[in-house]
C-alpha cells in the first residue's frame, strides 16, 4: 500500500507528467545544435522529392509539350486523375491536386519550425555564420514552396510561424498579392543570408545558395512583370561562378549533377534501400514488360509508364539541325499488344525518324536516360533552375524593357552552345519578333523541365495556346477518347481547385472560381 500511494502521489504531479523524454528527440531537447538543425533541413529537402515526383504532372503535362498514352484498361483513380489534369477536366477531388497542396504545406511547416527555432536562445551556441546559413536555406525553401502554391492555387493561407493551436491552423486564404509579398520577403532575406555557390571540382553540394535565391526572386519578379528588378538580379548571377557546360547533352548526364550550370536541382540518389532514387525514365517510357533495349541492358519493366511523352507539336518546334532535338527526345520502337503494352524491338533517334514496317515509334524524354545499375531506380536529379534558363529569362526581361539589342547577347549565348557555333545567332531587334524568338528558344531549351506551363501562365498566353492545341488533338483519330469538355480552357483553368478535403477541414477556405 505504501508503494501504491507513492506511485499515485508522484504520478499526479504536473511536473512529472510533463517531463520530456530523455532518450529520444522532442521539441524540448531538439533544435539546440548544428547537427540537429541540419537534420531538420534534410527532412525539408526530402519534401522536395515528394513535390517534384508529381510536379511534372501538374505543369509539364498541363502544357502543349507532352501527352500521355491513353490506357482504358486501367480506370483507377490515380490513372484517370492524371489524364484529367492533362485534358483540363480535373476537379477538387483530384488526387495529384490534393497531394501537391499537402506536400507544399508540409514543406512550409518544416521551414517555419526551423526559422523560429534558429532564433531562440537554445541555438545561441551555434556560430552566427552557421545560424545565418541555416536560416537562409529555410527561407529559400519556404519561398519556393509558397511560389508553387500561389502558381497552382492562387491566394492561399499564409502560415509563417509554427502552428500550435487550432486557431492558427484554420485561417482564411490570403490574396495572391499578399502571398507574393511574403515570397519576395523570404527570397530577399535568403539572398542576404546564403553564401555564394562554391564549385569544388566543378561540383556544388546541392544545398540552396545565394544564386538559387537570386534566381527564384527573379522568377517571381518576371511573374509580377517587374522587369527592371528581374534584370538586376539575373545580371548578378554572372558574378557567382555559373557558366554553360560545353554541350547541351552534358547537362543531363548524371556525371554532371550540381555542375557550374546548375542553379538549383532536386537531389536523387540511386539506392535500393534508402528511398532516395528517382524513376522518371520508367514513368515516361511506354508501358512495356521489358525496357532493356533502352535501359542499358537492365531488364526492367515500365508497366506504370506511359506518361509525359513529347507531343508532335513540340517535336515540330525544333529547328532543322538543332542538336537539342536528339539530346532531348528518343524513340522506343516496337509493337503494342492487346493489353496496350509495347514490346520494344529497337531504340532509335528522333531525327528524321520513320517507323520500320509494321512497327510503331513512341517518343520519350531522353534527358532522364542515363546509365543505371539498379532495376527501376535511377540517379537522375530534377533541374529546377539552370544558368541557360537564367540567360533566356534575362533576355526576356531586357527585351520587355525595349533593350532588344542587349537581349541578343544572352539569347545567342544559349543558341551558340546548343548548335556548337555562332552561325545560328538571332539578329532581329524588333521587340515582337524577338519576343517570339525567346519564347521558342525557351521551349526547346527547357523542354520537360516543368517550365512551359508556368511560362504560358505568366505571359498570358496559356488560354489561347492550350485551346488551339486541344482543338488540334480532337481532330486526331488517336485522340477520339477526349471528352467534349476537354480543352475548353478559360482563365479559371490557370490555377487548380482548392482540394475538397481542405475545404472540409477548414470552413474559412473558399473554392477557386470555376470549380
Amino acid at each position: 500500500m505504501m508503494l501504491f500511494a507513492l506511485v499515485v502521489t508522484t504520478s499526479c504531479k504536473k511536473s512529472f507528467i510533463e517531463l520530456a523524454p530523455l532518450d529520444s528527440p522532442s521539441p524540448a531537447n531538439f533544435y539546440q545544435n548544428e547537427t540537429q538543425f541540419r537534420q531538420a533541413l534534410a527532412t525539408d529537402y526530402v519534401t522536395l522529392r515528394a513535390i517534384y515526383n508529381i510536379d511534372w504532372t501538374m505543369s509539364e503535362e498541363r502544357s502543349d509539350n507532352t501527352d500521355y498514352d491513353y490506357y482504358p484498361i486501367d480506370i483507377g483513380k490515380a490513372t484517370v486523375d492524371r489524364e484529367y489534369i492533362h485534358d483540363f477536366v480535373d476537379d477538387a477531388n483530384n488526387t495529384y491536386d490534393a497531394n501537391m497542396y499537402t506536400y507544399l504545406y508540409v514543406g512550409v511547416a518544416r521551414c517555419n519550425i526551423i526559422i523560429a527555432n534558429i532564433a531562440l536562445p537554445a541555438a545561441a551556441g551555434i556560430p552566427v555564420a552557421t545560424r545565418t546559413e541555416i536560416r537562409g536555406e529555410a527561407e529559400f525553401l519556404r519561398a519556393l514552396y509558397y511560389f508553387k502554391l500561389v502558381q497552382y492555387y492562387g491566394g492561399v493561407p499564409l502560415q509563417i510561424v509554427p502552428v500550435t493551436t487550432a486557431d492558427q491552423a484554420f485561417i482564411p486564404r490570403s490574396t495572391a498579392a499578399q502571398v507574393y509579398a511574403q515570397i519576395t520577403a523570404d527570397a530577399t532575406a535568403a539572398i542576404a543570408d546564403l553564401p555564394v555557390p562554391t564549385f569544388a571540382g566543378g561540383k556544388q553540394s546541392g544545398a540552396a545558395t545565394k544564386g538559387a535565391a537570386t534566381m527564384l526572386l527573379a522568377d517571381v519578379d518576371m511573374t509580377l512583370l517587374k522587369y527592371p528588378e528581374a534584370e538586376t538580379l539575373l545580371t548578378s548571377l554572372s558574378t557567382m561562378g555559373y557558366s554553360l557546360l560545353p554541350t547541351y547533352a552534358a547537362v543531363f548526364n548524371t556525371a554532371n549533377k550540381n555542375s557550374v550550370e546548375s542553379i538549383f536541382e532536386i537531389q536523387y540518389m540511386a539506392s535500393a534501400t534508402t528511398g532516395q532514387s528517382s524513376n522518371f525514365l520508367y514513368l515516361f517510357l511506354p508501358r512495356s514488360p521489358n525496357t532493356s533495349l533502352i535501359t542499358n541492358g537492365i531488364a526492367s519493366s515500365s508497366l506504370s509508364g506511359g506518361w509525359n511523352y513529347p507531343t508532335q507539336d513540340l517535336i515540330n518546334a525544333y529547328e532543322p539541325g538543332d542538336p537539342r532535338l536528339d539530346a532531348s527526345i528518343g524513340v522506343a520502337e516496337g509493337t503494342y499488344s492487346s493489353a496496350l503494352q509495347m514490346t520494344i524491338s529497337a531504340y532509335k533517334s528522333i531525327v528524321n525518324y520513320t517507323p520500320a514496317a509494321g512497327k510503331v515509334g513512341r517518343p520519350f524524354d531522353k534527358k532522364v536516360l542515363n546509365t543505371e545499375s539498379i532495376v527501376n531506380l535511377t540517379d537522375d536529379d530534377w533541374p529546377v533552375y539552370r544558368y541557360a534558363g537564367a540567360l533566356l529569362t534575362l533576355a526576356e526581361a531586357q527585351n520587355e524593357q525595349g533593350k532588344s539589342g542587349t537581349a541578343l547577347t544572352s539569347l545567342n549565348a544559349v543558341r551558340a552552345r546548343a548548335f556548337g557555333n555562332a552561325t545560328h545567332a538571332i539578329t532581329t531587334t524588333d521587340q515582337t519578333q524577338l519576343r517570339a524568338a525567346i519564347a521558342h528558344e525557351r521551349r526547346v531549351e527547357l523542354a520537360f523541365e516543368n517550365d512551359r506551363w508556368h511560362y504560358l501562365q505568366r505571359t498570358g498566353t496559356a488560354v489561347a495556346v492550350m485551346n488551339a492545341f486541344g482543338a488540334n488533338l480532337k481532330t486526331l483519330p488517336s485522340h477520339n477518347y477526349l471528352l467534349s469538355s476537354s480543352y475548353n480552357v478559360t482563365a479559371n483553368n490557370l490555377i487548380y481547385a482548392t482540394p475538397f478535403a481542405e475545404l472540409q477541414l477548414n470552413p474559412l477556405l473558399t473554392q477557386n472560381p470555376g470549380y
